[in-house]
């Protein structure tokens, strides 16, 4: 059976840029006429906590986290190929993410998703994230909506 592995680095990953670059592609579809707005907070050369999913030796997902405050980081370009989808990736992805920000020290995680993007939004949900106020940049963004869980002592 083949098995998942996943891999901590950065955003110079060749990898990881090319998954971005589908996620980005999907997003436009997504964010329509909003994408260029969304766009500008998904930049990846800062992106120091990078972790790609392997299956059969082939990059089939991505996330990362981005400090946010002291205590908090920020969940950032989640993202799993269509043909790999609800096979539990994601999941591993996040909770390997969740871990990866309790080892360095923190002790809540943020992110922003689409209202749109329902599977996504079962996914943080069932992953124990709890909705709040629109942080930040999304403050006033309907389409947006802003999560977060605490990660401390997992």
């Amino acid at each position: 059976m083949p098995k998942t592995t996943f891999k901590k680095t950065d955003s110079t990953d060749a990898d990881f840029q090319k998954l971005v670059a589908l996620l980005d592609e999907y997003l436009t579809t997504i964010n329509g006429e909003n994408d260029a707005f969304f766009s500008q907070f998904n930049t990846i050369d800062a992106l120091h906590h990078v972790l790609i999913a392997y299956h059969d030796g082939v990059a089939v997902g991505c996330g990362a986290f981005k400090p946010f405050s002291e205590n908090t980081v920020e969940i950032k370009r989640m993202f799993v190929l269509p043909e790999f989808r609800e096979q539990g990736i994601a999941r591993q992805l996040l909770k390997n993410l969740e871990y990866w920000a309790e080892e360095s020290n923190f002790d809540f995680c943020i992110l922003e998703t689409s209202k749109n993007m329902e599977d996504a939004v079962k996914l943080y949900q069932k992953a124990g994230y709890s909705t709040i106020q629109n942080y930040g940049q999304y403050k006033d963004i309907e389409s947006s909506v802003c999560m977060k869980k605490y990660i401390s002592e997992m």
